[in-house]
């Protein structure tokens, strides 16, 4: 029952909001599995999740981190955040925009995130605001950490896909792309990227755009 509501849920923010939501369904356990395996195994690192939506993500990182360091989702979507709380209550679901992240960790106390996992709909935004975006991961995440997302394999070669890929390259040292994650509706593949190079303009200014999920 929880999995065809969580499935409702997502349909009904997708009519509602097609392009900042971006997907139909949530996505899947095994791209969770993939999309979550930088979180560490040991130690108490602050992980950030990105548009979580209904959750896909969220239940994976807390049992990887099980029940160390710190979680915090930034879910633009009132309605998905207010959703996500309930059902996560040990963690801290931000409803804000994902541009400011450097602040969002700040006022909690951190200086950067050790790992940040991306569910947001790349290919529904503009060019400026995804290059936006992706400075605020490279500002926000640590030297050493690693930052993760997806893209669906129909639309790998897309300009907007394509768009993103240079734009990776862009701000991290190292990007790779993995395996075709088949067991997703559609089935997907991962971007694991490390090395942050850090972003030079600033972000103030920022228009009050919506930022929603995929997952």
């Amino acid at each position: 029952m929880a999995v065809a509501n969580e499935k409702l849920t997502f349909l009904t923010q997708f009519v509602r909001q097609p392009m900042s939501v971006g997907a139909i369904a949530p996505s899947s356990r095994a791209l969770a599995d993939k999309i979550t395996a930088p979180v560490p195994r040991t130690g108490d690192p602050v992980v950030v999740e990105l548009g979580p939506g209904t959750g896909s993500f969220t239940g994976e990182i807390q049992r990887r981190l099980g029940g160390r360091g710190h979680q915090l989702a930034i879910e633009i979507n009132p309605d998905f955040a207010g959703a996500l709380s309930r059902r996560y209550p040990a963690v801290d679901v931000i409803s804000d925009d994902a541009r400011k992240l450097r602040d969002l960790l700040a006022a909690r106390g951190h200086h950067q995130a050790d790992v940040i996992v991306s569910g947001l709909p790349w290919a529904a935004f503009n060019n400026d605001l995804q290059q936006n975006l992706l400075d605020a991961v490279a500002d926000g995440l640590a030297d050493d950490g690693a930052f993760t997302t997806f893209a669906y394999l129909f639309a790998i070669w897309t300009p907007p896909a394509q768009r993103l890929r240079t734009a990776l390259r862009s701000r991290f040292e190292e990007v790779t792309l993995g395996r075709t994650v088949w067991g997703n509706l559609p089935p997907a593949l991962v971007y694991h990227c490390r090395r942050p190079i850090r972003p030079t303009r600033p972000h103030s200014g920022l228009a009050a755009t919506n930022t929603g999920t995929t997952t």
